[in-house]
């Protein structure tokens, strides 16, 4: 168990369905880090980007981009999440995997697919909410549009962590930032936020905005706008026990169940 956990998270452009020129991308970036992370964060679809013609990129969950997870977080000891095109069982699925130094992964299917782009035609919804327990953390992991929907994310478990991954584009920006913070002060967890840059291959701008903010909604640290960046903060279990203590707003939460 640590008491503090140091993350990454890597805004970057994306090439148009091409998983081996991004993965080298992101390899690259990683292997610059100039200090010791615990857990690296990449964007949403980071393989592929965003795009809603799976049938040529999709893999396997023993494809390439599986693989190059556990050899490269192994050889760096570290854990690397984003998110995938998985293929399984004849569906395809917006899936983030978490994959730990030694080989483990662990799996969320998006839930919330994006029936403005049409993600909800191609692509099958998760039905399973989970929470990733890592050096002594508990981290809860969503993809993008489920950032709009908090009673999906609702901290009834006690996770300490929050992670959304995206492609979220520049016009919609403010919605970003304005939720990623209340995810954090109605939560009184760590929320974590990684988005892309550049534009894709529909046309859609990318500006960034990844961002850390702290357990009462404080902003940590934000990506520079519209630029490729790394944004590194050091996690502390003992803010989240000190205000969880004294304030106690946990305690009045509602409880409920999630209709699937």
């Amino acid at each position: 168990m640590q008491d503090t956990l140091k993350i990454a998270g890597i805004q970057s452009d994306l090439i148009w369905e091409s998983p081996y020129r991004n993965r080298n991308n992101f390899e690259s970036k990683i292997n610059a880090l100039s200090t010791e992370i615990d857990i690296v964060f990449l964007p949403e679809m980071f393989a592929t980007a965003f795009t809603m013609s799976p049938d040529d990129v999709a893999e396997s969950m023993d494809g390439d981009s599986i693989q190059w997870m556990q050899k490269l977080a192994k050889e760096k000891d570290l854990a690397i999440a984003g998110s995938l095109i998985i293929q399984e069982n004849g569906a395809y699925y917006n899936r983030f995997v978490f994959v730990s130094p030694n080989g483990n992964i662990k799996t969320y299917d998006k839930r919330h697919t994006f029936t403005l782009a049409g993600e909800d035609k191609i692509y099958n919804r998760g039905n399973e909410k989970i929470i990733i327990e890592y050096k002594g953390w508990k981290i809860c992991p969503m993809v993008c549009y489920d950032l709009r929907f908090p009673a999906w994310s609702r901290n009834l478990e006690d996770y300490d962590l929050l992670v959304y991954v995206a492609n979220w584009p520049k016009p919609r920006i403010g919605a970003w930032d304005a939720l990623l913070k209340a995810r954090a002060i109605e939560n009184m967890c760590y929320c974590i936020g990684v988005n892309r840059v550049g534009e894709d291959h529909y046309e859609h701008v990318y500006s960034g905005h990844s961002a850390v903010f702290d357990g009462l909604g404080h902003l940590m640290i934000q990506a520079k706008e519209s630029r490729e960046d790394i944004i590194i903060a050091e996690l502390n279990k003992q803010h989240l026990s000190a205000i969880r203590e004294q304030l106690k707003f946990l305690d009045d939460r509602d409880h409920f169940t999630v209709s699937l």
